[in-house]
């Protein structure tokens, strides 16, 4: 007997808490079936029509109906320059009251209804005027609901993926700055129907891990861009997002080897004038290994009509390994030149010279004494003079220019060529840097535009 009252006491209570369990099931079920009661009721046939848009304020129908918009930016994939366009995925929010769907929030247990088909109510026809391309997401179901809260309140939110066209200039690449727009409008009802306005607060929230390969999001701004047209005025919401260009990448890419071949081109003035193969080899090499290198700059960036920063980077370094190339063609010429040059002093010494020992020849045919006690006068004298010119010239030197003593060293007009080449060549390039990061670096953009 006293075996079983514990086991009696046990059952009681599993019973007990069968049947607490038992009723909130019921209840909850009893609840369900008021939600799908409630949305018979307010969207039973006959007694909505998505058509008709919402009431305006305090339930007027000459006031527009108001939407208020926020988004949500989950990731940008990618900014292209060549087809000026950027991809971007978003959750696309939108809020607006609806009093003919209003409810009875049954004490408060009831905070909002769910749907999933947008077509059961009366939706805004915004659509993104910059669109190119756009898709919605459907794995594993279609992203997207609508929530109908008692005050007749209706929040709608869908994930969706845009390409969207970004005009961008080009002027100050890569060392530039874009402002991509994300447009969003009303496509047939008009500011006295219908106007778009942004959620207070904070519209646009953007992730906080956001990577993008070559650009960083420094800022975006929320602005309105009603726009009106032949029939009539249409309400617009736009974001701008102000993107810059991460500058390391083409610093690497672009900058530092192309300074390399300018520099590798110079090595053409401190080869000899002789080496013809090497120095020809060279100028052409990095000659070719720039324009390829331009090439392939242009071949990523649309053929735009104006100049671009990167344009007079390459273009100023491509003229500088030209230059260096016909620097060569110069020496060469005034090579061949001095070599004449040298061959016609010869041939002029070696037709002094005979004409010298036939002078001589002819003195020795006359009278030896007579001749020699003739000159010997002259012969003293002669010296004498040679001797004070010489003592003249040594107590005042002609004086010369530091840049033109230091170029005497050098006998020949290619050598010289070459010596004013190594100097000229790296200072020009330095002034050219000098004025190109100032000019680039320190612009305002805004005069660009």
């Amino acid at each position: 007997m006293e075996t079983s009252r514990p086991s009696c006491a046990m059952f009681l209570l599993l019973a007990f808490f069968l049947a607490i369990f038992a009723q909130g099931l019921q209840a909850k079920i009893n609840f369900r079936e008021k939600e799908k009661q409630i949305l018979d009721q307010i969207l039973g046939p006959g007694r909505y029509d998505a058509r008709i848009r919402p009431s305006g304020i305090n339930g007027t129908d000459d006031a527009p109906t108001l939407v208020r918009v926020n988004l949500f930016l989950r990731s940008i994939s990618k900014i292209d320059d060549y087809k000026m366009e950027y991809s971007v995925q978003l959750t696309f929010r939108e809020q607006w009251l609806d009093e003919r769907l209003k409810f009875n929030n049954q004490g408060g247990r009831l905070k909002y209804l769910t749907l999933t088909e947008a077509n059961r109510v009366w939706m805004p026809d915004l659509f993104f005027s910059n669109e190119k391309e756009g898709h919605f997401h459907n794995i594993i179901m279609p992203n997207v609901y609508i929530r109908i809260f008692p005050n007749g309140n209706v929040l709608y939110s869908i994930r969706i993926s845009l390409t969207l066209s970004c005009p961008m200039n080009l002027k100050l690449y890569p060392l530039d700055k874009q402002t991509c727009s994300l447009r969003m409008a009303s496509y047939g009802w008009t500011t006295d129907d219908l106007v778009f306005l942004w959620k207070e607060g904070d519209p646009v929230q953007v992730v906080k891990n956001l990577h993008l390969p070559r650009f960083t999001l420094e800022k975006f701004l929320t602005d309105y861009c009603n726009s009106k047209t032949n029939t009539g005025e249409y309400s617009c919401l736009k974001v701008d997002l102000l993107f810059k260009r991460e500058f390391s990448y083409y610093l690497i890419q672009i900058y530092i080897p192309c300074c390399m071949l300018v520099i590798v081109s110079w090595v053409s003035f401190w080869l000899d004038q002789g080496a013809v193969p090497a120095r020809v080899s060279l100028g052409v090499t990095t000659l070719l290994t720039m324009a390829t290198q331009s090439s392939g700059i242009n071949a990523s960036l649309p053929p735009v009509s104006y100049t671009k920063a990167i344009d007079v980077w390459t273009g100023v370094c491509l003229t500088f390994v030209f230059g260096a190339l016909l620097e060569f063609a110069l020496v060469n010429y005034a090579s061949r030149s001095d070599m004449h040059r040298e061959n016609m002093k010869k041939s002029r010494r070696e037709m002094e010279a005979a004409a010298s020992l036939d002078a001589a020849s002819d003195l020795l045919d006359t009278d030896s004494n007579a001749t020699f006690a003739m000159q010997k006068p002259l012969m003293r004298g002669g010296v004498m003079d040679s001797k004070m010119r010489q003592c003249e010239i040594h107590l005042n030197p002609p004086r010369k220019n530091c840049c033109l003593l230091w170029m005497s060293k050098f006998p020949t007009r290619s050598k010289r060529i070459d010596v004013i080449s190594r100097i000229t060549f790296p200072l020009v390039f330095a002034l050219f840097n000098l004025a190109y990061w100032s000019t680039y670096l320190f612009r305002d953009e805004d005069e660009e535009k």
